[in-house]
């Protein structure tokens, strides 16, 4: 089973921009907070969610391509490479998400994207972001408007979820860790 420690070291060593590193410690945070809600092992969602762009800086243009191969040679489960490549189902990977880790990385990938934005925006970041406030911003087409919004109602329902109910325990799971992800605000 990949741990946060592996995910580590494979991530490291292609990802060095700054927000991309940013990006996966906010998706590995909210991945720990849906593997609590389904009852799962936290490390391994968290390590799962922190390896998921493990080709993108290197690769922009070919997500995911260069992702299979090499993880697979690395010893990384076949099955985390698999939830990994159904991140970027219909986009840039044909591998659909059936289970509720490979659903719940699919969706939070762009919605961290968003709770990040909103975090930024507020004085004590997301120390005190609530989940009304974070829909204000979702239902904003022209906020964050690089995030995919279809694909997180997509996702949502995959799941069984509403958008609300899934951004409230991704928030949840990454206030924590707000100094990490550097969402501590101006006024702390």
């Amino acid at each position: 089973m990949l741990t946060i420690e592996r995910a580590r070291e494979l991530n490291d060593c292609h990802v060095h921009e700054h927000h991309l590193v940013i990006h996966a410690k906010n998706v590995m945070y909210a991945m720990g907070a849906m593997a609590d809600y389904f009852g799962e092992n936290r490390e391994h969602w968290m390590a799962v969610g922190y390896l998921h762009d493990y080709d993108y800086e290197e690769y922009p243009d070919e997500h995911l391509q260069h992702t299979e191969k090499e993880l697979l040679a690395e010893g990384v489960d076949a099955a985390d490479v698999r939830a990994i490549l159904s991140h970027g189902w219909g986009i840039c990977s044909d591998v659909m998400p059936e289970t509720n880790m490979e659903k719940s990385l699919y969706t939070v990938d762009e919605l961290t994207g968003i709770i990040q934005a909103c975090a930024r925006m507020r004085p004590h970041g997301i120390t005190d972001l609530e989940v009304k406030s974070f829909m204000k911003k979702f239902k904003d087409k022209k906020f964050a408007a690089k995030c995919n919004r279809e694909l997180i109602v997509g996702g949502c329902a995959m799941l069984g979820m509403e958008v609300s109910q899934v951004a409230q325990i991704c928030i949840e799971g990454m206030k924590p860790y707000a100094e990490d992800v550097e969402l501590l605000g101006t006024e702390q």
